[in-house]
């Protein structure tokens, strides 16, 4: 699916009253441009439906913020750490079985970063050799916007984070909002996350 240039004016007009409450604040907007500029660089018009679902990601990811955060937004990757090791300790966190987060004897630790919430050392490896920057010498680097879409559209694009990728999910006559969740998460919040993906979409074709 090949689509004309996004009108950003319609564009922001629409998903401010849509999922932002009427009000878009300055990073938002950043945010928001950031992952647009990056799609139309890597990928260029695309499968606007794709896009919509990128953005969906990084709207939920972020907690609506559209900048890069960190796992439970800590100011600090100490105090996601502590907040990490109260829930794992509370029984929250029943999915983990080896704490990530934990950091190395140098300092460095794996817990989630950037517009998609990239954990674990193997992650930022594998995400290091498709970004072109070292995470693992830096972790932090994630946390950059440039390199957070980057992240976000590539991993989501080539299966990075579970294996699946965004044209399973949207192509020619395939359109799973729900499903594509399994990109990133399962199904955790799948149907949320869908219902944000088709306002960004409506938003898109504004």
């Amino acid at each position: 699916m090949v689509h004309e240039t996004i009108d950003r004016a319609s564009f922001f007009a629409d998903i401010r009253l849509v999922l932002f409450g009427g009000r878009l604040a300055k990073r938002q907007v950043e945010g928001l441009s950031a992952i647009l500029d990056g799609w139309q660089a890597r990928v260029g018009e695309g499968d606007r439906r794709q896009l919509a679902y990128v953005l969906a990601t990084a709207f939920h990811e972020t907690a609506a913020t559209m900048q890069p955060v960190r796992e439970t937004l800590a100011k600090s990757d100490a105090e996601a750490v502590r907040r990490l090791e109260r829930a794992f300790a509370a029984g929250r966190l029943a999915t983990v079985k080896t704490p990530y987060w934990r950091p190395e004897p140098d300092g460095r630790c794996w817990l989630g970063r950037g517009l998609v919430q990239l954990t674990h050392r193997r992650n930022y490896e594998a995400m290091s050799k498709l970004v072109g920057c070292d995470l693992v010498a830096e972790p932090a680097l994630a946390m950059r916007m440039d390199v957070s879409v980057a992240i976000l559209i590539e991993g989501m694009r080539r299966g990075s984070f579970t294996g699946r990728r965004l044209d399973e999910f949207f192509a020619d006559a395939v359109e799973d909002w729900q499903g594509a969740r399994r990109i990133i998460n399962g199904t955790d919040r799948a149907v949320l996350v869908a219902g944000h993906g088709r306002a960004f979409a409506r938003a898109l074709r504004a």
